[in-house]
């Protein structure tokens, strides 16, 4: 099962010229392997590129991505990666949304496709991650 980072989602709505082809095609081969995830931190994140919730709702259905509550443990595991993130002097005051998509990926054993891979892998260096190379 993947769960898929918004800025994949964000190069299809906004027909990126540099990266809408290669997040579609990563988004069809992931597919093929499992179902495709997003979690309600990556719903919120959609919001602005959308008018209202029923084209966003329209656009997932049709990208065949379910949305999936984030889990008691992964809400602890975004917390630990959180103070550690302070620890390295991070200067944000509350939880990231990459943190809330990797703490996840990491509860529930998934892959994470994203093209921003840095975070992901300081904070969740266990979490497979499909990006470019």
């Amino acid at each position: 099962m993947t769960l898929v980072d918004t800025n994949v989602l964000i190069d299809l709505v906004q027909d990126d010229p540099v990266w809408a082809s290669w997040s579609a095609s990563q988004l069809f081969v992931a597919m093929q392997k499992g179902p495709l995830y997003i979690n309600p931190v990556g719903y919120a994140e959609l919001v602005p590129a959308f008018d209202t919730m029923a084209a966003l709702d329209g656009f997932l259905k049709r990208a065949k991505i379910n949305v999936k509550p984030i889990s008691r443990p992964a809400a602890y595991f975004a917390g630990e990666a959180f103070l550690l993130y302070r620890k390295r002097k991070g200067t944000k005051t509350g939880v990231l949304a990459d943190f809330f998509i990797g703490a996840q990926a990491q509860a529930e054993g998934w892959v994470i496709l994203t093209r921003d891979s840095a975070r992901y892998t300081s904070y969740f260096p266990s979490v497979p991650l499909i990006c470019p190379a």
